[in-house]
């Protein structure tokens, strides 16, 4: 597992010596203090350090702050450096190149609806675009934590329940704001070698309702989450 050393409170290899030469999306390091404070805040779970939990929460966040703001595959020390793919939903695995390529976010939302009918088409947006889309709407950041880890090292499959939430503060592909809490849970295996470096990612959650959570209501509505219709099928 990665450990804590180069990283922030919940991250690895974010900065230190290991981290000098390494070649950052925007120029430098990204900055998780408000991200960090709405995870503390709003966490279900709080993991002891060391925990089978607490280093597969942290292998995950590593993974995700690699992907989206390291631009060289050689800068991604969470990640196998050659033999990388990830695919979500069942949908075809996508290689390091590809979600390089596509961007982090659009990698994950990848769907096979209809154009007409996507909140958000991933075909029709840049890494750039896609980033900018996402840090507008939650100018607190998106946080995630781990809910349960059902199989983990030495087995070479990591699989976990996963909780990941924010708040709707800025618009949002023409939607308003609404200042609601968006979330979602889903199910990963990260399928990793004998130095826990990610090789296979395969994320599970229901798409349709995550990007139907954007979309304004009225107050009452809003009260009861369950009585929203939502955009099923991806």
């Amino acid at each position: 597992m990665a450990s804590a050393e180069g990283g922030d409170k919940y991250r690895s290899f974010l900065h230190g010596d290991g981290e000098k030469n390494t070649v950052w999306r925007h120029g430098a390091p990204p900055n998780y203090d408000l991200v960090n404070k709405l995870f503390e805040e709003e966490r279900t779970k709080e993991w002891a350090e060391g925990s089978l939990e607490e280093k597969v929460q942290r292998l995950l966040k590593t993974w995700e702050m690699e992907l989206v703001h390291k631009v060289r595959p050689e800068d991604q020390k969470s990640v196998h450096p050659k033999n990388y793919s990830a695919t979500t939903n069942g949908l075809k695995p996508l290689t390091r190149e590809e979600v390089m390529a596509m961007g982090g976010y659009n990698a994950f939302l990848a769907t096979t609806l209809p154009p007409e009918h996507r909140i958000y088409d991933p075909d029709a947006e840049s890494v750039e675009s896609a980033t900018s889309t996402f840090l507008t709407a939650f100018p607190r950041g998106f946080a995630i934590e781990v809910l349960d880890v059902y199989s983990g090292p030495p087995n070479p499959r990591i699989a976990f329940k996963f909780r990941h939430w924010g708040y709707m503060e800025g618009p949002f592909k023409g939607h308003p704001p609404h200042g609601r809490r968006v979330e979602f849970f889903g199910v990963c295996v990260f399928h990793v070698d004998e130095g826990t470096k990610v090789e296979k990612a395969e994320f599970f959650y229901e798409r349709g309702n995550f990007l139907a959570s954007f979309l304004s209501a009225p107050a009452s509505a809003a009260a009861s989450a369950s009585g929203c219709p939502v955009m099923r099928g991806d």
